[in-house]
């Protein structure tokens, strides 16, 4: 079973590079939830042959990275969820760092009306006054290169999909915020993924069996990685109400984004036949499919 606590410490990081040999590695630099204290905040790293991107930046991601020996220079891609702090709080470091020490451009992976909310609400205040060249402040576009995913025709949840060298990135919108949106239509913009039609990560919503449904129709998935809060109520599927799902489901599902109490609940999770909780640092690695 995974543990969910972890030494943080520089000697206890393990060597992690941006490069397999072909297989297809998720490796979690935080698997907590936004208040942690004894994890990082929950964000993926997505690693592939040659090829990265980051899923989520949340204000302590940098140190996360820097823990595992990986500056966020050099980090050359990214794909957002959505906007709470705990997903974008590090992007501020990321944007000015790369711009003026760095001197280069990273690449977002998001839809264009995601990428005009991200900016206006969370990231012009700390990054578009830096500099005025002829009377014009700095717009998303001088920090950032873009991969627009394209829409699925047909598809629900406003399904749209980007390939980034050998990564499939599918992004699928969720039933995060307000706890009174009835469904993800009536939700703030947030969004799932689905990694290389195999593998989906849910980052945070609300308990959406509709959801689980739509990615079970559409996808061979050999792992769930599912957000998981420790109580019922509010903006985050509940261990409760995680237990609703089959059992096919709960044996392929790890649990994520959880509270420090998560250690207390290990058997409990154990004893619903989940997976166990996802662990920080520790590398998932599936198969180059023949």
């Amino acid at each position: 079973m995974c543990t969910t606590q972890h030494d943080t410490s520089a000697a206890a990081a393990p060597a992690l590079t941006l490069q397999t040999e072909g297989q297809l590695r998720l490796v979690f630099i935080g698997a907590g939830s936004a208040f942690t204290k004894k994890n990082y905040q929950n964000n993926l790293l997505v690693i592939k042959g040659p090829d990265h991107v980051l899923i989520d930046c949340g204000t302590r991601a940098p140190e996360a990275l820097s823990q595992l020996g990986l500056p966020v220079s050099v980090i050359r891609n990214y794909l957002i969820t959505h906007s709470h702090a705990d997903h974008v709080g590090g992007l501020e470091e990321v944007m000015l760092l790369n711009r003026y020490m760095a001197r280069q451009k990273t690449t977002m992976i998001a839809p264009e009306r995601y990428r005009r909310f991200l900016w206006n609400k969370s990231l012009a205040g700390g990054a578009a006054y830096n500099e005025r060249t002829d009377g014009r402040l700095l717009k998303f576009e001088d920090f950032w290169d873009v991969i627009e995913p394209l829409p699925v025709p047909g598809a629900d949840r406003q399904l749209c999909e980007a390939s980034l060298g050998g990564i499939k990135l599918s992004m699928f919108r969720t039933m995060h915020i307000p706890d009174s949106a009835p469904s993800w239509r009536s939700s703030s913009l947030s969004y799932g993924v689905v990694i290389d039609d195999r593998i989906a990560y849910t980052s945070d919503t609300r308990f959406d069996p509709e959801l689980i449904d739509f990615l079970e129709s559409r996808y061979r998935l050999e792992t769930i990685f599912h957000d998981c809060q420790l109580f019922k109520g509010g903006v985050h599927a509940s261990l409760e109400e995680l237990a609703e799902l089959p059992a096919a489901i709960r044996a392929k599902t790890f649990l994520m984004h959880y509270g420090d109490a998560a250690d207390a609940h290990a058997q409990k999770v154990a004893d619903l036949g989940f997976k166990g909780f996802a662990a920080q640092w520790q590398p998932y690695d599936y198969p180059v499919k023949r």
